[in-house]
């Protein structure tokens, strides 16, 4: 987790500020401003004939070029002074795990119809050693057929997707016998197959973690509308202008990943449990930060078996857990009451 000293002349404390993200920000709050003036304008041009709010419009677009122009500056800044103190990878990385043995957890709610054929299709690959399934208080079959199917069962009580995810992530580490854990889900929009990609990138980082990007690799219909797809997208671009340098980014809201154990029993500590919906993004956020490597690798992605419980319910839902994790990314994470 140690990283090199940044070139000459530049602390450290200044050349791991994200200026790249707040660029960002601080120019397109300078772009809404100026394409608000034009709008209202072309509003005064149908309601204002003889241009009694041009005065308006025209401070506007005035004061609109200050915030632009201080954000290019904080984006050059941090590409071409601060960056290079930031890559602090020399040569590509060759580390393989000691041990390529698995143990899959499976966070599940409410999927009895999906968390069988779940279980079966993990255990079927032959680097498997077992299949955990995290119940997060199902009131249907979940526990039993996933039981049936030849998963260990755990019951996690206290309510919420962050409290899942950490509790599977925690069981699967203190497996001794296995040295990766690979979480996922129990509702079949992630296949077993998609482990020896996996597997193929694990040389290469601490956590891999699966993206839903590749358009090939998707169903035509998933529970990840045009509006979540993009969405999605435009938060992992932000992460990634966060911890520039340091990975690239285009799915911070997917389930499925691969961790070393020895990773997940330092950087659990550093998470809290009770984010919800937007666990992935903050799980993400602390590894970068905490100097782990993170590496992407293309998955398929499947129409789920089941109805969607998640933040995929809706445009509206997902709008939501989308802000919090853009307001977690660029302020601080917040726990937020559960709501499954």
């Amino acid at each position: 987790m140690s990283t090199p000293a940044p070139p000459s002349g530049v602390p450290r404390r200044i050349s791991s500020w994200p200026a790249l993200l707040y660029g960002i920000l601080i120019a397109g709050a300078g772009f809404t401003v100026y394409f608000f003036a034009v709008l209202l304008r072309f509003v005064g041009l149908l309601a204002d004939p003889y241009g009694r709010s041009l005065g308006i419009v025209h401070k506007l677009v005035w004061y609109s070029g200050m915030p632009v122009a201080a954000g290019f500056l904080l984006i050059l800044f941090d590409l071409f002074v601060l960056l290079p103190g930031k890559r602090t990878r020399i040569t590509v990385r060759w580390d393989p795990p000691p041990n390529l043995d698995l143990t899959v957890v499976l966070t599940a709610y409410n999927d009895e119809s999906s968390i069988g054929r779940a279980v079966e299709d993990f255990r079927s690959h032959p680097k498997v050693k077992r299949v955990i399934v995290v119940d997060n208080n199902s009131s249907d079959r979940t526990s039993e057929v996933a039981r049936n199917a030849g998963a260990e069962v755990i019951c996690e009580k206290r309510r919420g997707y962050g409290h899942c995810v950490f509790r599977a992530l925690e069981d699967g580490a203190a497996c001794a016998d296995t040295g990766l854990t690979l979480l996922s889900e129990g509702d079949m929009t992630f296949r077993a197959y998609d482990i020896d990609k996996f597997l193929a990138y694990a040389p290469h980082a601490d956590i891999v973690n699966g993206t839903r990007i590749v358009e090939q690799l998707r169903d035509l219909r998933t529970q990840l509308t045009t509006f979540m797809f993009y969405g999605n997208f435009f938060a992992g671009k932000l992460l990634e202008a966060k911890h520039i340098g340091k990975g690239t980014l285009t799915d911070v809201g997917t389930t499925y990943k691969l961790c070393r154990n020895s990773v997940l029993r330092d950087l659990l500590p550093v998470l809290d449990r009770r984010i919800n919906l937007e666990f992935n993004a903050h799980f993400l956020d602390q590894a970068l930060s905490y100097g782990f490597s993170v590496v992407e690798c293309p998955v398929t992605f499947h129409a789920r078996v089941g109805a969607s419980k998640g933040g995929n319910v809706g445009n509206l839902r997902a709008l939501h857990v989308g802000l919090r994790m853009i307001f977690g990314i660029v302020f601080s994470w917040r726990p937020l009451a559960c709501r499954n």
